[in-house]
């Protein structure tokens, strides 16, 4: 399919992250053992042989940048297209704070969009969706209708209502209303990810541009919806959006369900991340391991149970670790105890701490810190 080219967004740091966007954007939060969340959207397009993808960035974009590097381990290292890492600093006026919406971050990158896409259509996609997507069928999908828009929704809710755009489809297949911040049972959510072609998109940049328009959800879909033929496309597997603390240690917590692991991880659709060679996890003589995701590298000889446990982790004899999401190279020391905790890279819990969140309302540990 190299007739698309992908655009990622990579910006979002929604504040109720929190803790795990100190550093780093949302779509570069560690998840699942061992991958980032852009993985998954990465993985998505070159899977449907997407090889041109470029990447909005806006700030604490550091993370995301030595996480995708050259893009080589998405065999995306190319000497024409590839991957393209597009920061704001390359372009002029730029205001401060975040990104008002898509349409003002593809305002900022209009001079790439012009001189660097080859392709006759662009998938725009959310670089904080987690989901495995057939997107080549869903390009398919979108040459066949004619549509001016597809956009990927799922019937099932996903995301926070006040957060999400709603589509309503006519009898016809085509979308006749558009709904921001509430729902309908007619109604499906939008994944944030769209099909377009490359000349409507130039389009509506510098129409939204020109009026001062920057939400591509509430500016193009909502307002355009009797200009534009929009479609949507009902994706019917797991689906997950990082909105809030809580949400995603539900989310992390989902993966120990193996028909949600095997939703997500496809062997005709690989999730690829950056390679990290290491050994195999270790486990001590007393170890005892229950209904748990265990990375490689990591070290294990006290108790662990219904948890997420990331590459280089360290539990040592007589901690108790239970449904918690333990981040790389973190350290419980002797005799812990935790209990529904979320740690981030590099923490360490020292011997003989007790920490206790709730389901609801998990404890979450900067990267770093030791407790």
């Amino acid at each position: 399919m190299k007739d698309m080219h992908g655009l990622i967004f990579a910006y979002d740091t929604n504040s109720r992250m929190r803790e795990l966007i100190e550093h780093r954007t949302v779509s570069s939060i560690p998840f699942g053992g061992r991958y980032r969340v852009i993985d998954f959207m990465l993985s998505n397009m070159v899977n449907a042989d997407v090889i041109d993808i470029g990447v909005v960035m806006r700030k604490s974009y550091q993370s995301l940048l030595d996480h995708l590097g050259s893009g080589r381990d998405w065999d995306l290292a190319r000497k024409r297209g590839g991957l393209r890492l597009l920061p704001p600093f390359g372009y002029a006026g730029v205001r401060e704070g975040s990104y008002r919406g898509k349409m003002e971050a593809l305002k900022h990158i209009s001079n790439y969009i012009q001189n660097s896409i080859r392709q006759e259509h662009v998938v725009l996609a959310d670089g904080s969706l987690i989901a495995n997507l057939p997107l080549e069928e869903i390009y398919e999908r979108h040459l066949k209708t004619g549509c001016d828009i597809t956009c990927v929704c799922s019937a099932s809710p996903v995301g926070l209502v006040e957060d999400e755009t709603y589509l309503i489809e006519g009898r016809n297949g085509r979308v006749k209303e558009v709904i921001i911040g509430r729902t309908e049972l007619r109604a499906v959510e939008y994944l944030g990810v769209s099909i377009i072609s490359r000349k409507l998109l130039e389009s509506l940049v510098s129409y939204c541009g020109a009026h001062n328009m920057h939400d591509f959800e509430r500016d193009v879909l909502q307002a355009m919806v009797d200009k534009l033929h929009i479609s949507a496309y009902i994706f019917g597997g797991h689906a997950a959006k990082l909105q809030s603390i809580a949400g995603f240690f539900n989310h992390s917590m989902k993966l120990l369900d193996p028909g949600v692991r095997a939703d997500l991880f496809l062997k005709s659709r690989p999730i690829k991340t950056k390679v990290r060679d290491e050994a195999s996890a270790y486990y001590g003589a007393e170890a005892k391991i229950t209904n748990c995701m265990v990375a490689d590298g990591c070290q294990i000889e006290g108790e662990a149970e219904n948890c997420i446990i990331f590459r280089g982790v360290r539990i040592e004899k007589g901690a108790v670790v239970r449904n918690s999401v333990i981040m790389q190279n973190s350290k419980i020391g002797k005799n812990a105890l935790i209990n529904f905790v979320i740690t981030d890279k590099d923490v360490v819990i020292t011997e003989g701490r007790t920490l206790t969140g709730h389901l609801n309302y998990p404890v979450a540990i900067s990267k770093g810190s030791v407790v």
